[in-house]
């Protein structure tokens, strides 16, 4: 089978090898979403780093890299749902997620998130080729207007807050944050592992401590009800489309990531609650794989840290075998992350919260540390105060955003 002028056969023993690949990929995946701090895009280089010394043919350890990427993106929802679970006192500055959990509701959260993500698949692969033309077409037009539309997303981020309390602290998170982001981005790392930049440090600091800080004074996860879904399988249906069409974004535009994305995304279904929150974010989070894939092969150019990473190891641009290692290994982690995210919650819900916090916190310094070095540890500090912020606001914590849409503005 041949895309992109490049043809590749496969017997049944080089899809047996493949297939083996993709299922070693989807188990690196499920530890790399599982553990708390690791980004994407860490990992992927992490993965670029290791595959030069792997005795196989860079097909095989393309189709890992894809599956191990998706994975991700899957199973990354479980920690974010499980850790840093605050007050209930605190519940309404509490990230979208947490409010379900401290609902008894986190069970029901996975299997949106799961459904965002394996929706955002299946519209995206049918959507990717027209979507791919219409891109190539208007891209000028669109880079040209970049900033305005990103201004539009930030200036819409404050604006559709609740409360002019909580407008005033989005502005202040939303600034001080791009003020963050244009001093430190481009700094250099020193870290031991061949994988960092200033990102694992500034998001760790945004959105990873500051909920661990503020779940210190919490219990923990609650019990957890049922797995039901409450809400309609057509609001589902709906919200998903909404993530995967923003999710293409990421995948064909430069320096547009899946979090800001995801900002946009809740510019159109604002206070539509935390259920739409997650199924949008999820979709957003996987649909730019295959949006990126379709990019990379028509107009070869690559556009999240996963692909990059396989462009990096001469990876050859065989379309349908890089759709399939997607595909099954979307398949697989839609399954992981209800059985395994289940047993995750009740694991997490009986630790002790302060030792589980303080050890997640120490944690995530070492991983800053071994990324980026001391230099990415005074990054991390700082940001974490800047993300105290929307808390004492009662703003969304989306705001922090600000540490790439300002950069990316200017």
């Amino acid at each position: 089978m041949g895309s992109g002028g490049v043809t590749v056969g496969l017997t049944p023993e080089t899809t047996l090898v493949t297939l083996g690949f993709v299922f070693g990929g989807i188990l690196l995946g499920t530890l790399s979403g599982l553990t708390p701090g690791l980004h994407a895009n860490n990992f992927a280089l992490l993965l670029a780093g290791f595959a030069p010394a792997i005795p196989a043919e860079p097909l095989y350890v393309g189709a890992a890299m894809l599956a191990a990427g998706v994975t991700h993106t899957f199973l990354d929802i479980v920690p974010a749902l499980a850790l840093g679970v605050p007050d209930p006192a605190l519940a309404p500055t509490a990230l979208p997620g947490h409010k379900l959990v401290l609902e008894g509701r986190g069970k029901e959260a996975l299997r949106l998130s799961a459904l965002g993500s394996g929706l955002a698949v299946a519209f995206a692969v049918p959507l990717a080729i027209p979507i791919t033309v219409g891109m190539d077409r208007a891209y000028p037009t669109i880079a040209a207007n970049l900033s305005l539309f990103l201004g539009t997303v930030s200036l819409l981020l404050v604006v559709t807050e609740r409360t002019m309390l909580a407008r005033l602290g989005g502005a202040l998170a939303l600034t001080s944050s791009g003020i963050l982001g244009l001093l430190t981005l481009d700094i250099p790392t020193d870290g031991v592992l061949p994988a960092g930049d200033m990102l694992a440090p500034l998001f760790a600091g945004l959105f990873g401590a500051p909920i661990l800080i503020e779940a210190l004074s919490g219990e923990g996860v609650p019990p957890q009800a049922d797995g039901r879904i409450t809400t309609s399988r057509s609001f589902v249906f709906w919200v998903a489309l909404v993530g995967t069409l923003c999710g293409a974004f990421v995948g064909y535009l430069p320096g547009i990531s899946a979090a800001i994305a995801a900002g946009a995304a809740m510019v159109f279904i604002p206070h539509r609650g935390p259920r739409a929150f997650i199924v949008a974010t999820s979709g957003v989070s996987t649909s730019n794989t295959v949006f990126a894939l379709f990019a990379l092969v028509a107009l070869g150019n690559p556009r999240t840290g996963v692909l990059v990473a396989v462009e990096s190891t001469n990876v050859p641009h065989d379309l349908p075998v890089m759709l399939g290692s997607v595909a099954i290994a979307a398949t697989v982690a839609f399954v992981l992350v209800v059985s395994v995210g289940d047993w995750y919650l009740g694991l997490v819900g009986s630790v002790d919260n302060v030792a589980l916090s303080v050890g997640v916190l120490l944690f995530l310094c070492l991983l800053v540390l071994a990324f980026t070095g001391v230099v990415g540890l005074g990054v991390f500090f700082l940001s974490t105060l800047v993300g105290l912020i929307p808390a004492r606001f009662g703003s969304r914590r989306m705001t922090l955003m600000g540490v790439l849409l300002i950069p990316l503005i200017l």
